[in-house]
């Protein structure tokens, strides 16, 4: 809610000078191309192990960039006014969803050494020739080119609208994005869910899940909100987002522990079901993460995702208190990293948990771009949508 009773001075527009991000423009783009050389050429040498590294690097990543979408798209539909000082970084970084359609190339490069139904003909499984009217080749290419293209329409269109709103003040562009959050978030469960179908669950053709759509929304929505959190933070440091004050921390707070808690009931909710049914082409996911060291690791993800951050994130004082939000949220993001690796690296080293260097290297390698195109988003438009009619609510917050 918002204290009415507050005057506030409309603020001007502020546009990040690149200078403040010291020598990140520079060396972002040579980590990233020195990463990108290094993992293609000993995918010469290990082709399997760089197929693995690069789908986890790149879902990872995937799950950032779309969890800021989902945020902006609930902003306007729910017609948010908290979120309006902060909605601008989330534009940004959700703009850059066409770039992941080009780190997708070696992900399709590698269909037929990650997806073992790939080169399967018909008669040589029942299981695939029942799901053949879904897993082919032509339209599993038709929904990878619709899953890109409708969330970069409209990450693309909700940035345009706001961005323009800065120049006309018009409040059309209000409402029209909040049209277009109506059918985003429609667009955005479809497109989210069967992702996550076609490029993990699909790993294992055998395995399915009616709930793996909604666990790895859970854990893309979380993603979103921590990253915007040490974005914001970041920002902050540099003397820019002065209006951000604790109470915007204290709901970006509340809602990483609601996904806290949503992430840990729809895990557990799969789990649950799946031991108590017993039917062996449920539970091979879960047996085959239980095996050898990866039971730590999945032990471990539970415990350090779930039951470690939930009580801190329980308190409302540390919810105002921006160090405490920015450890939690970095370690959220850790441990969704962890989460996609848990998900991914068991179908190749199926004896146990065994890192490789190339899974460094990939993430660095999809990493390091979209943070060096972020950095460059942040000076094309005013950090803030500074003539949204609900920017005067946002910057009066009151929990």
């Amino acid at each position: 809610m918002s204290d009415s009773t507050h005057v506030t001075t409309a603020p001007k527009a502020e546009y990040f000078d690149q200078r403040h991000a010291g020598n990140l423009p520079l060396w972002l783009p040579v980590a990233g191309i020195a990463a990108l050389v290094i993992s293609i050429v000993w995918g010469f040498f290990s082709p399997v192990q760089f197929a693995y590294s690069w789908l986890f690097a790149f879902f990872y990543c995937f799950t950032l960039v779309v969890g800021c979408l989902f945020w902006v798209l609930v902003h306007h539909a729910t017609d948010a006014e908290w979120s309006v000082v902060v909605r601008r970084i989330l534009e940004n970084m959700a703009w850059l969803i066409p770039v992941l359609a080009l780190f997708f190339i070696p992900v399709a490069l590698c269909h037929s050494t990650l997806y073992q139904w790939w080169n399967m003909h018909p008669g040589v499984s029942e299981a695939l020739d029942k799901k053949r009217g879904y897993l082919n080749h032509t339209f599993f290419w038709v929904r990878v080119v619709f899953y890109f293209g409708i969330l970069s329409l409209l990450a693309w269109r909700m940035r345009a609208n706001s961005v323009q709103q800065d120049t006309d003040g018009h409040p059309i562009h209000t409402i029209r994005n909040r049209r277009w959050a109506f059918f985003g978030l429609l667009m955005f469960a479809i497109s989210v869910t069967f992702a996550a179908v076609d490029w993990l669950m699909a790993l294992d053709y055998r395995w399915f899940s009616t709930m793996w759509g909604v666990y790895i929304f859970a854990g893309t929505g979380q993603s979103g909100m921590c990253l915007l959190v040490l974005l914001v933070t970041a920002l902050k440091k540099k003397g820019y987002l002065s209006y951000v004050n604790m109470e915007h921390y204290h709901i970006m707070g509340k809602l990483m522990l609601a996904f806290c808690i949503f992430w840990a009931y729809i895990g557990f909710g799969q789990y649950m079901l799946y031991w108590y049914a017993n039917i062996p082409e449920e539970t091979s996911y879960f047996i085959r993460r239980n095996v050898g060291s990866w039971c730590y690791v999945s032990t471990a993800l539970v415990f350090l995702r779930f039951f470690s951050p939930f009580p801190l994130l329980l308190q409302q004082t540390l919810k105002k208190k921006p160090h405490i939000i920015c450890m939690l949220a970095g370690w959220l993001l850790f441990m969704q990293l962890v989460d996609i690796y848990v998900v991914v690296m068991p179908m190749l080293h199926k004896d146990g948990f065994a890192p490789h260097f190339l899974d460094f290297f990939c993430l660095v390698a999809i990493a390091a771009p979209i943070a060096y195109l972020f950095i460059r988003s942040l000076s094309k438009a005013s950090l803030f949508p500074v003539r949204d009619p609900r920017l005067d609510l946002s910057l009066k917050l009151k929990n």
